[in-house]
């Protein structure tokens, strides 16, 4: 049974309504001004297909490479014990606040063709990652995967260990608990991680026009495409892109939102 609404102070509401009046007016000039005439024609140009395909790739390695990874950094965050707990996580979290383009040079120092990393690698293998999609993968990733690992790590913190506890006690391998136990209870955190990663992935900017550059069809994304756009006066497309990632993230947020309460 729901329990009745309080009563909003005016000068809260009011407030709270000038706070929306501050998200959707942005939004609603993209709407105003989106080239609704021919807008189907800009979405389909070279240019546009192949920015937003190389944004949904890179997004979606992205958030794999958050799966892959940044589960074990998070459960190590959430479970271990050992000096320098505190700092690790500081510099895991670090990229979040981060201006965007110091990540990217950062990234160069480390990985680029005259990297501490980067340069040996090439000199042996010949292998580069500035420049390449790879390389927008690794800058999303970078700026991304932290949203991952602190989701989930509030989650494992926030989750009933007492049922763990109980399912080992009742002869359950550690597998077992894993996949039958805590897996359930973390699932949403689990998805809003992901969520979070992807749309911080398909929004990114900074570190990938400094590490990876801005080439059409290689690294050129969606934001990318968009700020070429708007600077040479092609405001048309830069909108119609704009009015696309709103459409796609808007409906993956409410979508995963509305999954996570039902479930």
């Amino acid at each position: 049974m729901r329990g009745k609404g309080q009563v909003v102070n005016p000068a809260v509401g009011g407030l709270a309504a000038l706070s929306i009046l501050f998200f959707l007016l942005p939004l609603t000039g993209l709407l105003i001004r989106a080239p609704w005439g021919h807008l189907s024609n800009v979405i389909t140009s070279t240019t546009s297909l192949d920015a937003l395909w190389l944004s949904l790739i890179a997004s979606l390695s992205t958030t794999v490479l958050a799966l892959a990874f940044g589960f074990p950094l998070a459960w190590l965050l959430a479970r271990g014990r050992f000096p320098g707990r505190a700092l690790l996580r500081g510099l895991t979290t670090l990229p979040m606040v981060l201006p965007p383009v110091v990540g990217g040079i950062g990234l160069l120092l480390a990985y680029g063709r005259k990297g501490i990393i980067g340069e040996p690698i090439g000199n042996a293998t010949g292998l580069s990652l500035p420049f390449t999609t790879p390389g927008v993968i690794v800058a999303e990733a970078f700026v991304a995967m932290p949203f991952f690992v602190i989701t989930v790590e509030s989650g494992l913190r926030s989750m009933n260990v007492k049922l763990e506890d109980a399912a080992r006690s009742l002869g359950a391998s550690r597998w077992t608990v894993f996949r039958r136990v805590t897996l359930p209870l973390i699932a949403p955190s689990l998805v809003a991680g992901a969520v979070l990663a992807w749309s911080r992935a398909v929004g990114e900017f900074g570190a990938t026009i400094t590490f990876a550059g801005n080439l059409p069809g290689v690294t050129q994304t969606a934001p990318l495409a968009i700020y070429i756009s708007q600077t040479s006066n092609q405001l048309d497309e830069a909108i119609a892109l704009s009015l696309v990632l709103v459409v796609v993230s808007l409906s993956v947020m409410i979508g995963t939102r509305d999954r996570s309460r039902s479930g």
